[in-house]
């Protein structure tokens, strides 16, 4: 079968030649002239084409590839807002997109985004489509329903709508028990730059996925790996940007007193410190409410009274804004000539 198979009364061949897409919901054949019991009838055993979901239609009789499986997919999802498919321009996830608001999510959503520790697409016999709470849909077939109160903003991937990294995660996590495949998803979105381990511990939360034994002990190498990640590039920024050598990881006491609490880097001479934010938030509440964030902040005031100065870096800001957090250290550094002399304190290492 070739792509001019002809439709009565009128072929299809001019809306497919431009995608390559062979898989249309009956909505979108009846605006094209083609009736749903001439839709039924090609859809016959041995018919040129074949139903792959509950109202979707693959313009094909041959195994469906894993692109036409993903469309199909969010065309189910979608399909009951489906007429037509008008052209997007590229990135854009309006409304009048084919797939509403449907999206790729959990394993077959990370496979797309670049993951090599997902299994690749034609090994995946389901995929997951997040959908608003509200919308009356079961999984069937190749498709399993996600449904979720509050939808993330799609992200383009190959021409699909697909969920942020964060998001996909936490759904694929959700359905699977092999706590070293677990480990591997959540290291490599952190090792491959696409997301911060905050960002992750947030849609585990709101997934309430934290009571499961073997995802926590996978946050737990997630939060170990994002730091060490923080810390390279703290060393890079420091190197890079020709700042001084600091002392690094560092705990301060004063002399015969209290502990004051540690640091990632500590300029002495200038009473400037720099310390890393790797903690994540808990969704939904305010971070004074967060017993951690409260200690964090305590030991900065301390510190603050002092007269050191503690400059204060998120990952993703080293990641993404290197150079104005560069700035902001050397601006700290040069300060210090024009306040006054801080409080002695003792340098340990950490």
């Amino acid at each position: 079968m070739n792509h001019n198979i002809p439709l009565s009364p009128r072929p299809l061949h001019h809306l497919s030649a431009g995608t390559g897409r062979r898989v249309l919901t009956h909505t979108q054949l009846r605006a094209h002239g083609v009736s749903a019991a001439e839709a039924g009838e090609q859809c016959r055993p041995g018919g040129p084409w074949q139903q792959l979901l509950p109202g979707v239609v693959l313009l094909h009789p041959g195994p469906p590839t894993s692109e036409e499986r993903l469309h199909a997919v969010l065309l189910y999802a979608a399909r009951e807002r489906t007429v037509s498919v008008p052209a997007q321009p590229d990135g854009d996830v309006s409304p009048a997109s084919p797939y509403g608001e449907a999206m790729i999510t959990g394993l077959a959503a990370l496979t797309l985004h670049g993951f090599t520790s997902a299994p690749p697409l034609p090994s995946q016999e389901t995929f997951d489509v997040l959908v608003p709470r509200m919308r009356r849909l079961r999984s069937t077939g190749c498709a399993r329903i996600v449904r979720t109160a509050a939808l993330p903003v799609a992200e383009q991937v190959t021409g699909l709508p697909v969920a942020p990294v964060p998001r996909a995660l936490a759904d694929a996590v959700a359905g699977l028990e092999d706590a070293v495949v677990v480990r591997r998803l959540l290291t490599e979105a952190v090792r491959g730059g696409h997301c911060e381990p905050a960002a992750v511990v947030r849609e585990l939360t709101a997934a309430k996925l934290l009571n499961r034994p073997h995802v926590v002990d996978a946050v737990d190498s997630l939060l170990a790996e994002g730091r060490a990640l923080a810390e390279a590039r703290l060393y890079r920024l420091v190197r890079e940007y020709g700042l001084p050598d600091p002392c690094w990881n560092v705990d301060l006491r004063l002399p015969g007193g209290p502990h004051l609490g540690g640091l990632d880097a500590y300029w002495p001479d200038q009473a400037v410190a720099v310390e890393l934010d790797t903690r994540a938030p808990r969704p939904g509440g305010r971070p004074e409410d967060d017993a951690e964030w409260t200690q964090h902040a305590r030991k900065r005031e301390h510190l603050e009274r002092l007269g050191i100065t503690v400059v204060h870096i998120t990952p993703r800001k080293l990641r993404d804004a290197a150079e104005q957090q560069a700035a902001v250290v050397r601006t700290a550094l040069m300060a210090s000539a024009d306040r006054d002399p801080a409080a002695y304190v003792v340098v340990l290492p950490r």
